[in-house]
Order: structure tokens, then C-alpha cells, then sequence
């Protein structure tokens, strides 16, 4: 049996997400919020009680660690961004994506923008994937096929998912000695 396209990607898409949601299940506040360097893109409270993502352009070399409240703004930031652009009317700025504020509050957005995307992909056939329409203006994707951003985006979730398991890895680690 051949499998089609939107089913893998689905499929991809449903495996990166169960890893989400097992590194989701406890998270808190304070392990969003721990900065494992000194050197460390984080969240941060800004004007109007809105917060805001540590962000350099050009990106510094080296770039900084980040820390989990960052890789979930930044996983928010691409989602809300792509999803915009690809089955919207585009997406607003970067700097007006913010952080939701908490944890809870950072999974239940991330899991909004899953379900969304999801139920976007399901819809498609290949004529969909091929095209390059839905990707115009995405500042990421533009020229290439909805194929190929919706495969980037199941590689950049697993990515983010797997910073996020490392950093409760590490500090979870660095409490356990005492030096965290």
C-alpha cells in the first residue's frame, strides 16, 4: 500500500508531537524561565505586561543559549508565521508575537497552533504540496512548494522539541548536583 504525502507528513508531524507533548506534560514556569548560561536568549517581561523574546539581527555569533520559555516563543513565532501565510492572510510582525506568559499558557498556544496546522495539512492533496502559492511571502519559504515548508516545519519541531528535552535534561541535572 502506497502511503500519500499528506499522510507522511501527518505521520511525521504526529511523532515530533507526541515528543512535545511527553517533554509538555510537567513543564513549569521556573524550568521555562532557567537560564542555563549566562549567555542566554530567554522571555521577558516588556512594556504593557506583554513579554517579549530576547532577538538580534544579524544573529550574533556565537548565538546564545536559549531557554525553554525562548525555543516555545520561537516554535509560536514560525507556527503563528507559517500558518499566516500559508492558509491565512499573512502574519503579523515578528516583534507582536509574544510569549503567552507561563507555561500553560505556552503549551496551550503551541498545542492551538499544532491542531491548526494539522487540520490544515488533512485537507490537501498533491496538487496542494506542489504549489508554491500558499508560500508566498512567508520570509522563510517563498519559492519553495508547501511539500517542502510543511516537511521543514515537522524537521524544525523535532529540533525545537529535542532543545526542549535537553534543557530539562541538563537542568534537571544541574539541580541534582546542586549547581542549578
Amino acid at each position: 500500500m502506497t502511503v500519500g504525502r499528506v499522510d507522511l507528513l501527518l505521520r511525521q508531524l504526529d511523532i515530533a508531537w507526541a515528543l512535545f507533548e511527553y517533554h509538555a506534560g510537567d513543564l513549569d514556569d521556573a524550568a521555562c524561565l532557567w537560564e542555563p548560561a549566562a549567555y542566554c536568549w530567554s522571555v521577558r517581561p516588556g512594556a504593557a505586561g506583554r513579554w517579549v523574546a530576547d532577538w538580534e539581527v544579524p544573529e550574533p555569533d556565537p548565538v546564545p543559549a536559549v531557554s525553554i520559555g525562548w525555543v516555545t516563543w520561537h516554535m509560536g513565532y514560525w507556527w503563528t508565521t507559517t500558518l499566516g501565510h500559508c492558509f491565512g492572510t499573512g502574519a503579523p510582525p515578528r516583534e507582536e508575537i509574544t510569549w503567552p506568559g507561563g507555561a500553560a499558557g505556552a503549551v496551550a498556544w503551541l498545542r492551538g497552533l499544532h491542531d491548526d496546522w494539522r487540520a490544515a495539512l488533512a485537507g490537501l492533496g498533491d496538487r496542494d504540496l506542489d504549489s508554491t502559492e500558499r508560500t508566498a511571502g512567508l520570509p522563510w519559504g517563498e519559492g519553495q512548494t508547501l511539500g517542502a515548508v510543511a516537511g521543514w516545519l515537522n524537521v524544525e519541531l523535532t529540533k525545537n522539541v529535542a532543545e526542549i528535552g535537553l534543557l530539562r535534561v541538563l537542568r534537571g541535572a544541574r539541580q541534582h548536583a546542586g549547581t542549578g
